[in-house]
């Protein structure tokens, strides 16, 4: 008898072990196939754009036409962004009682922009997940207040985008028309649904909700998804509770001047860029900080095509504009990884918090 429930137990944990390796396996690959996907993507707009591009002709750009001077002056500003955002960060984790230090959440910063490179939209978590190895805080509250971070980052990158949009609107409609997107076609799609449709699409959503409410508590990861999102409501409603507030958003302009300045000194790297202007500067930043949410690393190919052909709507020829943005990208993404090193550096050497 004693046999036979021996054997059971451990016919019960090899299933057991076999299930969740194979979980873990499954998980493995579509996280794998995610990367892949990315740069592949990215490989692909980069490709598209420079077939036929002579690596010589580059080559000669690189040391005759780049002011390098101006290049490196922007440097500091992309630096700058960086450690504002590890300053707010420290901010925004006081109220939750979690009190790491500064130079931990400044390299953790350092270091989620360059894992980003490799995985697109891996930074949050992997930041998270430094502050709570070397400061033992908490991973959720400091994922919350990541979330609180980009609805406060997208704030401002909104209403930079409609204060430019209305400065530049002819640029705009012009840039739309020539990419193939008519913003018409997508209040055509929504002018379809009659009223039916509407009330039909809010019934089934709200017994989405309700399907999930009920059966919430069968679900196997239920408490430690409550665990998880009460972190984040945590994080999330920090803001009311930040000591400093003008502090916080003196932060967080702080952050996107840095990132403008660091954008806009390039401008004066290359003599068909260096006469354009602040407008148009910032016209591109903006379409360019939209380009890089498309899943590929730090916005590879995406960002390219963006920023070189609103650059072409301003009047600079294609090759300039092609030089322009494979140059800036790419010591850019180098400052990025470099600081990631940095980070990874000062972060192994550092004891971890009592």
């Amino acid at each position: 008898m004693a046999i036979s429930t021996n054997c059971s137990n451990f016919a019960s944990d090899l299933q057991q072990l076999f299930t969740s390796h194979r979980f873990t396996m499954k998980r493995y690959i579509r996280k794998t196939a995610n990367v892949l996907l990315s740069i592949l993507l990215g490989g692909a707009i980069l490709y598209w754009m420079y077939r036929g591009f002579d690596v010589n002709t580059i080559k000669e750009v690189l040391r005759h036409d780049v002011n390098w001077w101006w290049m490196l002056a922007s440097f500091p500003f992309g630096i700058l962004a960086q450690m504002f955002r590890g300053w707010r960060w420290k901010q925004a984790l006081e109220p939750l009682g979690e009190r790491p230090r500064t130079g931990t959440c400044i390299n953790a910063i350092f270091i989620s922009y360059a894992a980003s490179l490799v995985v697109p939209r891996i930074g949050e978590f992997t930041r998270c997940g430094v502050l709570a190895k070397k400061e033992g805080t908490s991973f959720p509250k400091a994922l919350g207040t990541v979330v609180t971070e980009r609805a406060v980052d997208s704030l401002i990158i909104l209403l930079i985008t409609l204060l430019v949009l209305l400065l530049q609107m002819p640029v705009f409609v012009s840039f739309f028309s020539k990419t193939g997107t008519r913003l018409d076609s997508l209040m055509e799609v929504f002018g379809m649904f009659s009223k039916t449709g509407y009330i039909v699409t809010a019934i089934c959503g709200l017994a989405t909700l309700v399907c999930f409410y009920i059966f919430r508590k069968k679900l196997a990861f239920y408490d430690r998804m409550k665990a998880t999102v009460s972190g984040l409501r945590d994080g999330v409603m920090s803001l009311r509770n930040v000591r400093n507030v003008p502090l916080f958003l003196f932060y967080s302009i702080a952050i996107w001047a840095s990132y403008f300045l660091h954008y806009y000194l390039t401008f004066f790297c290359f003599d068909a860029t260096a006469g354009l202007g602040m407008t148009c500067a910032m016209v591109t930043f903006i379409v360019g900080s939209i380009a890089v949410l498309v899943p590929t690393p730090n916005g590879a190919g995406s960002w390219h095509f963006a920023v070189k052909t609103m650059m072409i709507l301003y009047g600079v020829a294609e090759m300039p504009a092609l030089y322009f943005v494979l140059v800036v990208h790419s010591v850019q993404t180098l400052l990025v990884a470099l600081l990631g090193i940095y980070g990874w550096v000062m972060t192994t050497i550092t004891d971890s918090k009592r």
